[in-house]
């Protein structure tokens, strides 16, 4: 059997395909847009303009499903298995054709002969099976597909597109699947989306979205029905001499007279510090199909609101049905840095004790503005993490349980984990105050809820104590009890078992906001969440330009990460010893602490602060937690909180 060919995202031929014009896009970005993390490639086609983007976190999205599946296959975060794929395809070149299928009975001899129709629809049919039966991921399923449709594109008897075929032509090529080998590693928390862009782009956030949307009145599901409808696989009846199917889902806006109105929308809700906008200069040089359908007025009046617009040019050729004599064709970009908003931070939806959401006005702005990695090296409640000006965050704690939540939230849709929990309330007749109020339990305000939810929640914490670690919905049913638990802590005995008494508080209002801003910001993030002991955190291999933020358990404070020694002198020695080889390292970091607290003093602190007077500096915050175990009315014993920074 011969050895598989290779192929690579730019094989495949595709109108209005950015792959020519990438030096000149990333010229562009190198030279005007600074401290690129995280980018949306809002129509995405097939995936070239993000694919050069390889290492930050890349959002792709298109209507159509066979370009999704594509930048699943190419961009998406689940690995694959080389020899698996390597072995199908190898299985799928040898196949003769031979039999009747949904492929035959619709497309024989017309964009493919009957033999290769006959190889399309038993291929596609056995990826789907494969994919069914457990045998193949979902990445690998997208590899094959896509294998399957640059196979098929490259000896499809069209003139680049399936509006139509050309008759009584000899079928002098067969189909042959090529090899394709992505990056088997991609950034972990790349997402492809196969939706309406004007729906997805409200609910994503990025550094940079890059809109390349359609130009004319060409709809692009016209022109790649056939490549659509294999990819989907759905077996629709199909009409016409172009063996089309019903596409009215797919037409967009863009392609007509209400492209400005839709670009207008779109840019309005874009949630970014910089858009960058590909799009020509053919409106009124072309024929009438080909014409640009958003102006040149349109397009600066609505980035302009946005922010500060420049335009770059490139000369390009202008495609053509037919030969073209257009001259001074140039794609242009248009780059719009988004005015800045006023900062909002954003409440973690945890009540994690020595949270510093307080205080972010007074730490943030001694971060150094140009760090590319934030490593959050005691986590906790992730208050500082996701309001720092870092797209790219490692989140670090020694507790399991709250890392794997963090890990459930991430991975879960929003409205899977919201469902979750008002299903768990309900099934347990929990109070729901925020639909109900609070007469409606015999209770009020001032006092809470703890009077009736008492012993439902005592049989939601039994029930959970029973569950094990990896039973499905353990972490999201450990965060319905969290809501309800005193001072919503998370809290478990040597045994094991969650121990906290029932709060007076429920899921709330003010709770159900602070949830779902918090699952938007890390869905939207290039944010990773490792468990790991301090002392174990590689610094060597942190890369050039990382920060480390420490705030560690205060040693002469008492919270329950103290409790059962939680943290020791020598815990307190290791971490100043660790931030000391941090900084020979060459990397920044900060240091919250506390030096005194209700008439105690952390010696090692100061000890460790004067040695190194030269080289670490001490800044003093204004300390004060309303509602806290630290708020205290003797002002003078309130705590000293302090920054500790070495640049």
């Amino acid at each position: 059997m011969a050895a598989c060919r290779t192929l690579k995202i730019s094989s495949r031929r595709y109108l209005g395909s950015k792959y020519k014009l990438l030096p000149f896009i990333q010229r562009i970005v190198e030279e005007e847009c600074k401290n690129i993390h995280v980018m949306v490639d809002i129509f995405s086609g097939t995936g070239v303009v993000a694919s050069a983007f390889q290492g930050k976190m890349t959002v792709t999205n298109d209507i159509l499903y066979s370009n999704y599946i594509c930048n699943l296959a190419w961009l998406g975060p689940e690995t694959y298995r080389e020899e698996v794929i390597r072995k199908l395809v190898e299985e799928y070149n040898s196949l003769d054709g031979n039999e009747e299928n949904y492929m035959t009975e619709n497309f024989a001899d017309t964009y493919f002969s009957r033999q290769d129709c006959g190889k399309i629809g038993h291929i596609r049919e056995d990826i789907e099976a494969k994919f069914k039966a457990g045998q193949i991921n979902e990445r690998e399923r997208a590899i094959l597909i896509t294998s399957l449709l640059y196979a098929m594109d490259k000896i499809a008897n069209t003139c680049g597109h399936y509006d139509a075929y050309r008759k009584g032509v000899k079928f002098e090529k067969s189909l042959e699947l090529l090899l394709p080998l992505p990056e088997k590693h991609n950034n972990e928390n790349n997402k492809c989306f196969n939706s309406d862009a004007n729906e997805l782009v409200r609910e994503i956030e990025a550094d940079l979205v890059y809109i390349d949307p359609p130009y004319n009145s060409r709809q692009y599901c016209d022109t790649y029905h056939l490549l659509e409808n294999v990819a989907r696989w759905e077996k629709p009846e199909v009409e016409g001499v172009a063996r089309k199917m019903d596409r009215t889902a797919l037409k967009s806006d863009y392609c007509t007279s209400n492209a400005a109105k839709a670009f207008e929308d779109l840019v309005d809700n874009i949630q970014a510090r910089y858009i960058l906008l590909s799009y020509n200069n053919m409106a009124g040089k072309g024929n009438e199909r080909s014409n640009a359908k958003i102006t040149d007025q349109d397009i600066l009046r609505i980035l302009g609101k946005k922010g500060e617009v420049q335009v770059f040019s490139e000369s390009y050729k202008a495609f053509s049905a037919g030969k073209s004599r257009i001259s001074g064709n140039e794609e242009r970009l248009f780059l719009c840095k988004c005015f800045e908003k006023k900062k909002e931070y954003i409440q973690s939806p945890m009540n994690y004790i020595g949270g510093k959401y307080k205080l972010l006005p007074q730490i943030l702005p001694h971060f150094p503005s140009d760090m590319k990695v934030l490593v959050d090296l005691f986590c906790g409640g992730c208050n500082v993490g996701i309001n720092a000006d870092c797209k790219k965050v490692i989140f670090n704690d020694s507790n399991s349980r709250l890392i794997q939540l963090y890990r459930e939230f991430k991975k879960r849709d929003k409205e899977e984990i919201f469902n979750y929990i008002e299903k768990t309330i309900s099934h347990y007749c929990l109070s729901k105050s925020s639909e109900y109020g609070y007469d409606r339990y015999g209770c009020a305000s001032s006092t809470g809820l703890g009077s009736y939810n008492k012993e439902k929640y005592l049989q939601l914490r039994s029930d959970f104590n029973s569950r094990q670690q990896d039973s499905p919905d353990y972490y999201l049913m450990m965060y319905v009890l969290l809501i309800y638990s005193f001072n919503n802590q998370l809290r478990f005995n040597q045994a094991g078992e969650f121990n906290l008494p029932v709060g007076k508080r429920d899921f709330n209002a003010r709770m159900e906001k602070k949830l779902s801003r918090f699952l938007h910001r890390i869905k939207n993030r290039d944010y990773t969440y490792v468990n790991m002991d301090f002392r174990r955190f590689p610094l060597e291999d942190m890369e050039k330009g990382s920060f480390i933020y420490a705030d560690p358990p205060y040693l002469i404070t008492c919270a329950t990460y103290n409790e059962r020694s939680g943290w020791g002198e020598q815990d307190e020695r290791e971490l100043l010893e660790f931030l000391d080889r941090a900084h020979k390292l060459g990397l920044k970091f900060a240091l919250s602490n506390v030096i005194s607290s209700k008439g105690r003093k952390n010696a090692l602190l100061l000890q460790w602060t004067k040695q190194n007077k030269d080289k670490y500096k001490v800044i003093h915050l204004d300390y004060h937690y309303a509602n806290s175990n630290y708020h205290t009315k003797d002002r003078a014993k309130k705590a000293d909180e302090v920054l500790v920074i070495n640049y």
